[in-house]
């Protein structure tokens, strides 16, 4: 029997209900259910080594984005954010795509790009082709470094030297393009980078710099596409809607700012969800957004002939299941069973089509009712917690400040002190 990430008022279920839910469709184990039910499931002794300096632990809510369909495949997705209305988002998104058969996706491969800086060179040019004419003793040093990830396949794959020019003259920079595989890979290329810096030195009379990965990770792009029915949408005119907000996204910076963020509202929370890298995702993805020169939409969205909603997402999503928190924490291996995946090009391409149906629910009610109304509203349940409403009177300061659409602090607490007499 197939499984169906399809659930009709999940929502409305108690937290109690809905992790049995989840439990049953990834098959998790009492233990595993135990660990999602208990806050404190990263042992302090385990935070201790991850990090320095710690303290103790801070939480934050996992949830699951539910109604995906991912080529052709059910898919629940964990979620760790702290922002109401994002995981509401990306489940009605998801639902609207499923009956056109949901999000196809696909990966261009895992190659990560460490850079190493040449400075102080006469003649750049000539170095250039100097670096290129040695590509097979670079890719032998480098692969020493690794010969796990050689065995496996991965491994150095290519090399570009590109002529940087600065106010500090002309850098001669070479990029070393390496198959990390399932890795994210920070660790595997910057030591290739550290082993390869004296050989180019030496052939080419300059002094190597700096040595480091690059986080605009172009040669292992993520892509989602969707193509929603219009009546789904509302009809065509919505559709027509949906294609001004986006050209106002494609061609506006202030615009496409915000438009990208709430595409990282999506992709960031599954990011962290499953221990992997925040930092290096957004910094890629907004990169990635400037490539030509001026910062625009991640997504494209298209009307095709039927006068159907098209649309795509590209980004780079250097994301990996071995090593670092993807490895330690608990929950995060958890995370992976609930996806059920084995490949880091998986979790790749599920996190681009979670950041294209956080867009599509964006753009969508952008373009029609408003942002405003559908977010504070599930926003008036954190604002009434705030004014120190009780779990028994957190319904009715809700109710009572959607019906006043009056959503704050101050008009909170106003209820509560009539409530509290």
């Amino acid at each position: 029997m197939s499984k169906s990430s399809s659930y009709s008022g999940f929502y409305k279920l108690s937290v109690e209900e809905r992790l049995q839910k989840v439990g049953e469709f990834a098959d998790l184990t009492q233990e595993e259910l135990n660990l999602i039910a208990d806050s404190n499931h990263l042992p302090i002794e385990t935070a201790d080594h991850m990090i320095e300096n710690v303290i103790g632990r801070f939480s934050l809510p996992l949830s699951v984005g539910v109604n995906f369909v991912i080529n052709g495949k059910d898919v629940l997705v964990p979620m760790v954010t702290e922002e109401a209305s994002v995981v509401a988002a990306a489940s009605n998104a998801a639902k609207m795509a499923r009956s056109l058969g949901g999000f196809k996706t696909s990966y261009t491969g895992s190659i990560m790009i460490a850079q190493v800086q040449l400075v102080g060179i006469k003649d750049p040019n000539g170095a250039r082709l100097a670096i290129l004419s040695q590509k097979e003793k670079i890719k032998e040093i480098c692969n020493e470094k690794d010969p796990y990830l050689v065995n496996h396949g991965g491994g150095f794959s290519d090399l570009e030297v590109r002529l940087v020019e600065t106010d500090k003259g002309t850098m001669v920079v070479t990029h070393l393009k390496v198959d990390t595989l399932d890795a994210m890979g920070a660790n595997a290329v910057n030591t290739m980078a550290e082993a390869v810096a004296p050989f180019l030195e030496e052939i080419t009379g300059g002094q190597v710099f700096l040595r480091i990965l690059s986080n605009l990770a172009v040669h292992r792009l993520a892509r989602a596409h969707v193509e929603v029915d219009k009546e789904v949408l509302g009809g065509e005119e919505t559709v027509d809607k949906i294609l001004l907000a986006y050209a106002f996204a494609k061609n506006d910076p202030f615009r496409a700012a915000t438009h990208n963020k709430g595409i990282m509202n999506g992709v960031i929370p599954v990011v962290l969800a499953t221990g992997n890298d925040t930092r290096a995702i957004e910094s890629g993805a907004h990169a990635y957004a400037a490539r030509n020169g001026q910062y625009t939409s991640l997504t494209t969205w298209e009307k095709n002939e039927k006068g159907n909603l098209v649309g795509t997402i590209e980004l780079p999503m250097a994301v990996g299941l071995v090593g670092g928190a993807t490895k330690i924490h608990p929950i995060a291996k958890v995370a992976i069973k609930i996806l059920d995946i084995t490949k880091a090009s998986e979790l790749a391409q599920i996190i681009a089509a979670v950041g294209l149906a956080q867009n599509l629910a964006a753009v969508k009610t952008l373009a029609t009712e408003g942002i405003q109304r559908g977010h504070m509203s599930l926003h008036a349940r954190n604002v009434a917690t705030v004014a120190g409403a009780t779990l028994e009177q957190l319904d009715e300061v809700v109710k009572q400040m959607r019906e006043a659409k009056l959503i704050n602090v101050e008009y909170a607490k106003e209820i509560l002190s009539k409530l509290n007499k």
